[in-house]
């Protein structure tokens, strides 16, 4: 095979990682720790406007499952700052990470927002920057709204499954989850609560304030101590 060829064949495989995961690469078999990035909207069934930096459901998919069935790969470090998104989505991946059985740390840079609430308290333990914020608030909606009465029951359901994976997955009371979510005198033009760094650690969402170097070190030592389980 000549160098061309080689080149070409090179740049077709990183087209096509780009295109089915929205990365230039898979995870591999020679690295032990896999960073998976959740950024900007969180797009589901609907294509957000082009306008938007978006991480797609189905990119993010098939880069679990390769971490779940690669022996190489010991952990995983979840690198969070997004808006929010799709909820469905949001929280389909959010019990897709929790249900990994290698060792997971989120850290939240910049934000995690709506749905993006329950995608950063998904790992084993979670880590917030200092001026990282995350924005609470019940499930909304715009447009056009046919049977009501059947849309509120199914957002109280599904607010209600946001609502039971927080508490499962962190250290937060159900009862003050619920009163966050409803505050109204915090944001101008909505109901919900905005946590700065600490607080979100003082109301237990989050473990611990920290970045990247915490992040990492708390990895490794989940990394070891599972490996003494096995």
């Amino acid at each position: 095979m000549d160098k061309n060829t080689q080149n070409q064949e090179e740049s077709n495989i990183i087209l096509e990682n780009i295109n089915s995961l929205g990365t230039t690469k898979i995870p591999e078999s020679n690295e032990k720790i896999h960073t998976l990035t959740i950024i900007g909207h969180i797009e589901g069934h609907i294509i957000a406007p082009p306008q938007n930096k978006t991480t797609k459901y189905e990119h993010i998919i098939p880069q679990l499952i390769a971490v779940e069935e690669n022996p190489d790969i010991q952990g995983m470090i979840v690198v969070l700052n997004t808006v929010g998104g799709d909820v469905e989505a949001g929280l389909a991946i959010s019990e897709l990470i929790h249900s990994l059985s290698k060792p997971k740390v989120t850290l939240v840079l910049g934000g995690s927002h709506s749905i993006g609430v329950p995608l950063a308290t998904s790992g084993d333990y979670s880590f917030i920057a200092p001026s990282a914020t995350m924005t609470i608030h019940p499930i909304r909606m715009t447009g056009l709204v046919i049977g009501v009465p059947q849309t509120f029951n199914y957002f109280l359901k599904m607010q209600e499954r946001i609502i039971d994976f927080v508490v499962r997955t962190s250290n937060i009371n159900r009862d003050i989850l619920i009163n966050l979510m409803n505050t109204t005198d915090e944001l101008a033009n909505d109901v919900g609560s905005i946590l700065i760094g600490k607080e979100a650690v003082e109301y237990g969402l989050i473990d611990e304030v920290g970045g990247l170097y915490q992040a990492m070190n708390k990895l490794d030592n989940l990394i070891k101590n599972n490996k003494k389980d096995i």
